[in-house]
């Protein structure tokens, strides 16, 4: 589109006109001749419309030629709409009974520039009515006229498609708490009037309402859906008209800064939302480009939701005993492994936040920084411009740390850098994406850290999962087959104890039978068995096998402590924990 900004001096003339008419010129251009100019102004008499239609009506010319013609003509760029995806957020700055009057449709918007295809581009007057109209500097292009018609028919349409679905969303009962929140939202004060826009702030708002842990927006071939994961299950809760998916895609770009003219590369930003109550919320904002389009996840960021007792978390007692005195200890390393989304960034800054004392100097490296924690140094690390974990650790040793935080071990010299602080005096903290705690000791030696480094570095491991809390206002007794408990890990002797339940299902769950989530822990600490172990080479079954008779408690043990307590059902035991079988071969 920029080159239509040159050809027409950023569209304040588009070009320098033809004196003559355009039924002389197309004649002149040989393009038709005398005879088909007079059957076209007949006919132009007899059913109204332009010339240019008449003459495509009576089949003396191609729309596409037509269009190419004009813009040679004019100075001006020639589109083809059908090819063309039109960015429906500048579809909001003029309305579908002036594009049809004066067979106009803009179709993108670039600061306070608008870009408009016309059929006929040697109407000055309509373009200073859409400059008055729009407030914006118009750029011109020329398309078909039954590209624009069709154009203006595909697109508005789903505007008011759209449009419906907002009313829905707004006068809807559930909708009533999060609407108010609505209204609230600093999301863009000079542009709230459009269906996408005021669509996109309602999504964000029930996402709040809701306490969504992420937003998932798909595109699929004949279909658009948005999710929100709440309690770790996702739920689909709308299903927009599939024609606004780019559209909302671009919204979205816009408020988190991101390119929107960029669709073959993967993004990622951020952007901040703020109620009436004085309630900040950040949105980590990812846009994956997939086969039928844009896929954006967003995960909320509610620093009121972020639990940083660590009482509360999920703990046994004896394991959160350990995992205490151990990151109070001078130096060591502590790490946490699990899956992305399994709570290791709650644990660790519930961690920092009982280290926080004036009198200790605690720094962090994140990727990003998930929440502002008051006291604390956190920083940034950008692999674009080449600043990594480990350039971050190596500038942090310099800065007379106590405590430092890394975001995650992800390679050898990282993990050299963050064991030679662990080695000096200094206590580390820091995640490795493993299975289970035994296994982090496997993915170190994987990437080249020494058995001796290990064993006289790291003082714990703690993997950790989060599993769906059973509603405790539809909670009611689930028999579970007594087989089935055993082959789960249940000693035969203690079948019977186990009371199990599971959630029915109700408006407070969402019909899941799952309200809210709870940690599973399984902490290992470096036993002597247990360097032994990996000091003589035993692989990953050998280290589990040391590490449970050192007295871990492993994923599936803690787990059938919450099940036999009523916390967790039998079905979420199952999906979040593997059974210790073999290791206990």
């Amino acid at each position: 589109m920029s080159q239509s900004g040159s050809a027409n001096n950023g569209g304040t003339n588009p070009g320098v006109g033809p004196k003559k008419t355009v039924g002389e010129l197309l004649v002149i251009e040989k393009k038709v001749n005398a005879i088909q100019l007079a059957e076209a102004r007949e006919d132009q008499k007899k059913n109204g419309g332009r010339l240019t239609s008449a003459l495509v009506r009576l089949g003396h010319m191609k729309d596409k030629e037509l269009a190419e013609f004009l813009g040679s003509q004019y100075n001006v760029p020639a589109v083809d709409l059908e090819q063309f995806e039109i960015d429906e957020a500048s579809l909001a700055s003029v309305s579908r009974e002036i594009c049809e009057k004066h067979l106009v449709i803009p179709v993108s918007k670039a600061g306070d520039t608008l870009v408009v295809a016309f059929s006929d581009p040697s109407n000055l007057f309509v373009r200073d009515d859409l400059r008055f109209i729009t407030k914006c500097k118009i750029e011109v292009v020329v398309a078909a006229e039954t590209a624009i018609q069709k154009a203006i028919e595909k697109y508005y349409r789903k505007g008011a498609d759209l449009g419906r679905l907002v009313d829905e969303m707004e006068n809807s009962d559930e909708a009533l708490n999060f609407t108010q929140s609505l209204e609230a939202l600093a999301l863009d004060k000079d542009n709230d009037s459009g269906p996408i826009v005021k669509f996109v702030n309602l999504m964000l708002a029930e996402s709040i309402k809701l306490k969504a842990s992420d937003i998932h927006i798909e595109p699929y071939e004949k279909r658009f859906r948005v999710r929100f994961r709440i309690d770790g299950l996702l739920h689909e809760k709308i299903q927009p008209p599939p024609g606004i998916a780019a559209g909302l895609v671009s919204r979205l770009k816009i408020m988190s800064r991101l390119d929107i003219a960029e669709r073959r590369k993967p993004q990622d930003g951020r952007l901040k939302v703020k109620t009436a109550t004085g309630l900040e919320v950040d949105f980590r904002v990812s846009v994956l480009p997939t086969l039928f389009g844009e896929k954006v996840v967003m995960r909320l960021l509610d620093k009121a939701n972020l639990k940083l007792d660590m009482t509360k978390l999920g703990f046994e007692e004896d394991d959160l005993q350990v995992f205490r005195e151990k990151i109070n200890e001078p130096q060591g390393l502590v790490l946490v492994t699990g899956p992305t989304g399994s709570g290791k960034t709650v644990t660790l800054y519930s961690a920092l936040q009982s280290l926080n004392d004036p009198q200790i100097n605690i720094s962090t490296a994140e990727d990003p920084v998930e929440f502002n924690l008051d006291g604390i140094n956190q920083v940034q690390v950008n692999a674009d411009i080449g600043f990594d974990f480990a350039d971050a650790l190596r500038s942090f040793l310099r800065q007379d740390p106590d405590v430092i935080l890394v975001g995650e071990i992800r390679d050898l010299t990282t993990a050299e850098v963050a064991f030679k602080a662990a080695s000096t005096g200094h206590l580390v903290l820091s995640t490795l994406h493993t299975n289970d705690a035994p296994s982090t000791v496997s993915r170190l030696l994987d990437m080249g850290v020494a058995p001796y480094v290990i064993t006289s570095t790291v003082s714990l491991v703690l993997a950790q999962r989060l599993a769906g809390r059973v509603c405790e206002r539809c909670k009611e007794p689930h028999k579970v087959e007594k087989a089935a408990l055993i082959k789960a890990g249940v000693p035969e002797a203690e079948v019977d104890e186990y009371e199990t339940v599971r959630g029915a299902g109700c408006a407070n769950c969402n019909g899941s039978g799952v309200k809210g989530r709870i940690a599973i822990y399984e902490v290992m600490t470096i036993t002597d068995a247990l360097r032994e172990a990996i000091l003589g080479g035993g692989g990953p079954l050998d280290i589990k096998r040391a590490a449970l008779k050192g007295g871990m408690r492993s994923l599936r043990k803690a787990g059938l402590m919450k099940l036999k307590k009523g916390e967790i059902s039998f079905e979420q035991l199952i999906s979040m924990t593997v059974s210790d079988e073999q290791a206990t071969k």
